[in-house]
Order: structure tokens, then C-alpha cells, then sequence
């Protein structure tokens, strides 16, 4: 098995959307183990978004791309971490970061409770910002 299809539309000429077999096992597991997926959670809006080629030069970042803050929750890792809107994420606990998928696939349930650099671009500087993820449903009510 390959993947297992999630969507199909059908007047596209069948079109299928599917994810990875490997995910559907890891998610199974976790379904039959806990009742749920644990996740990081960092408390952040963002979006990705291309970086100027004169700032990936500079830094010799290894991504073109970066995840653009456009929201910060209040009372959150990325509140106490002091995250701005604006900042670029760019890293993660050493790990380059080009986009929200990259950094969903970083915030594994090993990650919660567990401080790990953030390295953000803010204007023209590079900063690393010490982080520490929650579990995504932290504060929720159960």
C-alpha cells in the first residue's frame, strides 16, 4: 500500500487526494494507543512566504521560504518565547523550517514540555528565540 485516498472529485476526472501509509499507521497507532494525536502546539497564525535572495545569501539560510507570523495567541509559547507579528520563521530546534508543513511535521509529541531554539528573521536581523512547545490541546476543556 501506498497511501490512502482522503478525497476524490469525481468531475475532475477522478482526482484523488491521499496521504502517505506511513502516516495512516503512525495515526492508527496513536488512535488505538491514547484516543488522540498529541502534538506540539506553538500558538502562532503564520503563512508561508518567499525570502528576499539578498537575506538567504547573507545568513546562508538553507530555505527559500519561511513561515510569515501574522497572529500570536495570547498566553502561548510563542507570547512567552517573545515572538513578534512579523517575524519570520525560518528554524526549529536546529531543523530548517520553509513552511507550516515542515514545522507541523517538527512539533511532535517528543517536543512538548522541551525547550528548542526558534530562529526567526525580524526586519534584517536573525534572531534565535528559546521556545518551549505545549500540547495542542492544552487549555482545552477534555
Amino acid at each position: 500500500m501506498i497511501g490512502i485516498n482522503t478525497a476524490i472529485i469525481l468531475p475532475a476526472q477522478g482526482i484523488c487526494f491521499a496521504i502517505p501509509s506511513n502516516t495512516a499507521t503512525f495515526v492508527a497507532g496513536q488512535l488505538m494507543k491514547d484516543g488522540r494525536i498529541r502534538r506540539g502546539h506553538l500558538g502562532v497564525g503564520g503563512q508561508d512566504v518567499p525570502l528576499p535572495v539578498r537575506l538567504i545569501r547573507f545568513y546562508r539560510l538553507p530555505v527559500e521560504r519561511g513561515i510569515l507570523v501574522i497572529s500570536i495567541e495570547d498566553d502561548n509559547p510563542a507570547q512567552r518565547a517573545g515572538v513578534l507579528e512579523g517575524d519570520i520563521i525560518v528554524g526549529y530546534n536546529g531543523q530548517p523550517v520553509a513552511g507550516i508543513d515542515a514545522l507541523h511535521r517538527l512539533l511532535t509529541e517528543q517536543q512538548v514540555g522541551i525547550p528548542a531554539p526558534l530562529t526567526v528573521i525580524r526586519g534584517h536581523e536573525k534572531l534565535t528565540l528559546t521556545i518551549v512547545p505545549e500540547d495542542s490541546r492544552s487549555g482545552e476543556a477534555e
